[in-house]
């Protein structure tokens, strides 16, 4: 029997989707609400819940997708290809992204040998990958100990290891045992605001698949329990404030800090993200109240396009630019998108609710587009 579709899951993808473009796109990167921004370090903002959420409802996605699958005679072999083809395809899109325009557009330079590696595709194709196989061949105890054993090696390096200069356990910013590891294994491919670390490199993922796999617990429970729609929400709500309450305990031994992924961190997050779908799931599944959900389900049904389309426009605005006349007389190179806010939003806002009104037109801009698709039963899969 083929599973019954979660649109809860599209719309709160849809809403995690929405949310990753709007603190992507401000109008100024200067002028940004605190909330539409990370936490300088440790600590946490509405930006901070993005990606971990994108990671758990990759876990929660993959134990629907695989039973489908499954319905139409697909072994564990044929399943496992399918992940490693999407894996790299999603791989493969985060590194477009990251060296879009290639150097084509006024302002960009372009070095093969000076790509950034590592990224928010790529970190979700690694983690997906490595999560199906765990999902497909443990047990749901194995899963478990799994997770415990992720979080504990990464809490063995962080905490043990130590590093030259300064040692072992830090957690500050440059000065820990993932940024070391980076600075040696991806010299040269980093991100470029960091240069000496990567917020998505190579031991911060160890804990980020744990992400993936938290969601994919609480797809098979979802899948499998037999409990009603309304005990499932409270299973979620109850569990969710569990691991916020985890986290938070986790927090005073080691920070909240979504830069290196800590343990407390995933636990944290992993709570939220249960909390907010458990909103989702008890109006839309639960209840049949999906009226509101609409705009977050188109939003959801094509994630990663509208992810690629949104990324590849915005930096095509961002650099493509026009020489103008300045308001003192002289001329100067002025990108499309400061040309834009400038004119349609400057003059009738503050700076902060003009950069702020640019992101908003921007997530409408995106949603006709997937509209569109929407209505015409266009959904771009992977």
């Amino acid at each position: 029997m083929k599973p019954e579709r979660l649109i809860s899951l599209d719309a709160f993808r849809g809403f995690t989707i929405a949310g990753m473009i709007l603190v992507n796109n401000p109008g100024s990167w200067g002028h940004i609400y605190p909330q539409l921004a990370h936490a300088s370090w440790h600590g946490w903002t509405f930006t901070d819940f993005i990606f971990p959420f994108f990671l758990w409802i990759v876990g929660v996605s993959m134990t629907f997708s695989f039973a489908v699958r499954r319905t139409k005679g697909d072994n564990n072999k044929k399943l496992i290809l399918g992940v490693l083809r999407r894996s790299a395809i999603i791989f493969g899109l985060g590194l477009f992204l990251t060296g879009f325009p290639f150097g084509l557009l006024w302002g960009h330079n372009f070095n093969i040998d000076t790509i950034r590696i590592p990224g928010v595709l790529q970190r979700i194709a690694i983690c997906y990958l490595i999560a199906s196989f765990m999902y497909l061949y443990l047990s749901l105890r194995a899963q478990i100990i799994a997770i415990g054993v992720l979080f504990i090696s990464y809490t063995m390096m962080m905490f043990y290891i130590p590093i030259p200069e300064f040692g072992a356990g830090l957690f500050e910013k440059g000065k820990n045992f993932a940024s070391y590891i980076d600075s040696i294994l991806l010299t040269g491919h980093m991100w470029s605001a960091s240069k000496t670390w990567d917020p998505e490199g190579i031991i911060s993922t160890i804990p980020a698949i744990a992400s993936t796999l938290f969601g994919a617990l609480v797809g098979d429970y979802l899948r499998t329990s037999e409990h009603s729609k309304i005990e499932k929400s409270t299973w979620l709500f109850t569990f969710g404030a569990g691991f916020l309450l985890l986290g938070t305990i986790f927090d005073m031994w080691m920070p909240i800090n979504k830069s290196l992924w800590t343990v407390s961190y995933t636990i944290f997050m992993a709570g939220w993200a249960m909390c907010i779908f458990g909103i989702f799931y008890f109006l839309i599944d639960a209840k049949g109240i999906k009226r509101w959900a609409y705009p977050l389900t188109v939003y959801g049904m094509n994630a990663i396009f509208v992810f690629v389309l949104s990324g590849v426009a915005a930096r095509t605005m961002g650099m493509w630019k026009w020489n103008v006349q300045l308001s003192d007389g002289s001329y100067a190179d002025v990108s499309i998108k400061t040309i834009l806010t400038q004119n349609l939003f400057d003059p009738y806002f503050s700076a902060l609710n003009a950069s702020l009104m640019h992101a908003i037109v921007w997530i409408s801009v995106m949603y006709l587009v997937v509209w569109v698709m929407y209505k015409k039963k266009w959904f771009v899969k992977v």
